[in-house]
């Protein structure tokens, strides 16, 4: 199952090598929603905007903003 992680204006992370940021999603394969959701905490702290799991991920609405696409971590 993958995770999909999303970023505010003043979100910046730098994560082996990548900067995350608010134009970019960061993608995490887990095994549940809820260890993707732990996850993103445990990368990001409190300083994330949203995560959706695969089946509330709409590529198709959200990819138009975030220009700097999908990061896998």
């Amino acid at each position: 199952m993958k995770t999909y992680v999303t970023f505010g204006q003043s979100h910046v992370h730098t994560i082996n090598g990548h900067t995350i940021d608010k134009d970019c999603i960061v993608v995490l394969d887990t095994p549940s929603a809820e260890e993707g959701r732990n996850k993103a905490f445990e990368f990001f702290g409190p300083k994330f905007c949203f995560e959706y799991s695969e089946d509330q991920w709409d590529e198709s609405k959200m990819m138009p903003y975030f220009p700097r696409g999908y990061i896998e971590l």
